[in-house]
């Protein structure tokens, strides 16, 4: 059994939960790769991302590339004598990186590849309403999420379950595929699969403010998907005018009822402690939304402090 003397590359929450996991079963971490600080809001203060705050609460070495090709930057990767890279939710590798470790460069990837490969996989399988997801390990190649499966672990996705909740439940089974692969390849015992390249695979394309845009054209039960797909972030989003007033409105919460529809498409109804937004095939009722300048709110909560016209459109 080959002792593994691992770098580790990641930057969000989803990141974090893997690299403990490695951490707590003792593997030794020689390096961990992660994003620049860089000001992120209003005040412009700088923003660390999940990842580092972790390495530097562990005492981990880290590194803070600008750019990976960079003659320091692989001179101190090289430096660290790592024989394996793991990759979760980081950014494109260049070739020298990946080709580094005598072991190979290995990815976790939240879906079961080919099926959704991109920035968003989460996200994705939810809003085009999959029954089932997963996670798939695979080592990298010279193209996005293409190269030879090692493993994948696969789970159902709840009628009503979030990007959120989603997103929790693939980190805790990424981190038993991402121990597993460890396992198999300390012990010279892993095997791979090459993905089948086929053109009907979805793809997980990366979030913008326009495919967060509710289009209320569509069927009920697709805007409740992306609602739930978009939870809690970025959130799916609209504008609801009502008279001289209109809002950009993020909503994060809803459920939908299918039935005869008579009121138009997009109208707002409300009653003392709800909200109801009319679809082609029944009606959305809206449990917890944003309104600019205002932090997130139930609808109750809301109703508070906005009341609305018999003509205000969700648009």
């Amino acid at each position: 059994m080959e002792k593994l003397r691992i770098v580790f590359m990641g930057t969000p929450d989803f990141a974090v939960g893997i690299l403990d996991t490695i951490y707590q079963n003792n593997y030794e971490i020689v390096g961990v790769i992660t994003a620049p600080d860089k000001p992120a809001g209003r005040g412009q203060k700088v923003s660390t991302s999940a990842v580092k705050d972790y390495a530097v609460s562990k005492n981990l070495r880290l590194l803070q590339p600008t750019n990976l090709k960079s003659e320091d930057f692989l001179a101190e990767l090289k430096s660290l004598n790592a024989n394996l890279h793991v990759v979760v939710a980081f950014r494109m590798l260049p070739e020298v990186v990946w080709k580094m470790p005598r072991l190979g460069t290995f990815n976790l990837h939240a879906s079961l590849l080919p099926e959704y490969r991109g920035a968003a996989p989460i996200n994705w399988a939810i809003i085009n309403g999959e029954k089932k997801t997963g996670v798939t390990t695979f080592f990298i190649d010279d193209k996005i999420d293409t190269g030879a499966m090692i493993l994948s672990k696969e789970t159902t996705i709840g009628a009503n379950e979030s990007a959120g909740e989603l997103h929790d439940r693939l980190m805790q089974l990424g981190s038993e595929a991402v121990i597993e692969t460890l396992h198999l390849i300390e012990e010279g015992k892993a095997t791979t699969t090459l993905q089948t390249e086929n053109p009907e695979v979805k793809t997980a394309y990366k979030l913008n403010k326009d495919n967060c845009k509710i289009d209320w054209s569509q069927s009920g039960k697709t805007i409740f998907n992306l609602i739930r797909g978009l939870s809690p972030y970025p959130a799916a989003w609209t504008y609801i005018k009502d008279g001289e007033n209109e809002w950009n409105v993020k909503i994060y919460a809803a459920s939908f009822e299918e039935k005869e529809q008579t009121n138009a498409i997009g109208s707002v109804t409300t009653t003392k402690k709800e909200i109801f937004i009319a679809t082609k095939d029944g009606v959305l009722k809206i449990t917890s939304l944003q309104f600019p300048g205002k932090k997130r709110m139930q609808a109750h909560e809301l109703l508070n402090g906005i009341s609305f016209s018999e003509n205000a459109m969700a648009l």
